[in-house]
């Protein structure tokens, strides 16, 4: 399984390959948006990162490290606004998987129940962040504190930079599903919940 950390101390930040085929998810995201989503957006953002970093301290830093060091800087504001990107992208991508959706089993869905009541209250809270998140921005379950909690955060930021462990995210900039589902937000985000979610890419995250 892919991680999101992809930058190596000794060469350039790359665009990770997706861990499923481009039309792996159809028809709910189609290779159609895949090329744009990820063949264009994504990568932009780490051609930008590379531009940006090189020559500069963060150039030997792991994508991670980028995130949390550019955070704290207001000069280096494109700098973690690409790094985050890039992070946050290759986290969504995995957060997916091909006849996902369902319920968690194990471990996750004893924490879910104990910090949520149970599985469709997750869903429910999870999804309507994302419907309500304005404008741009991301939908996260994380771990803050020991407690599982759903967030959002606007834009290119994570919760990584906020000392969070993300679990799972779902994208709600335009570009991740305008040419599936036009301005239907909401239908997306429940094709995501229902259809899309990697319940085992969260445990692996919890676990970690």
């Amino acid at each position: 399984m892919a991680t999101p950390a992809q930058a190596s101390t000794t060469g350039p930040f790359t665009l990770p390959p997706l861990p499923y085929k481009d039309d792996a998810l159809a028809p709910f995201i189609t290779p159609n948006t895949l090329s744009f989503h990820y063949g264009k957006h994504h990568k932009a953002y780490v051609d930008n990162l590379n531009k940006m970093s090189d020559g500069k301290p963060y150039a030997k830093m792991s994508l991670e490290e980028v995130v949390k060091a550019s955070a704290k800087e207001a000069a280096d504001a494109g700098i973690f606004n690409n790094s985050a990107q890039v992070w946050n992208h290759t986290f969504y991508w995995n957060s997916m998987k091909p006849n996902g959706g369902g319920a968690p089993t194990g471990k996750l869905l004893e924490k879910i129940a104990a910090d949520f009541g149970s599985v469709d209250a997750l869903k429910t809270q999870f999804a309507e962040a994302a419907k309500t998140q304005f404008g741009s921005g991301w939908a996260w379950l994380v771990l803050d504190g020991g407690k599982l909690k759903v967030t959002k955060t606007g834009n290119a930021d994570s919760p990584i930079a906020h000392g969070q462990k993300p679990l799972l995210t779902c994208d709600v900039w335009e570009h991740a599903y305008y040419l599936d589902f036009q301005n239907r937000r909401p239908d997306y985000v429940a094709a995501f919940v229902d259809k899309l979610i990697n319940w085992e890419f969260a445990a692996a995250n919890l676990g970690r």
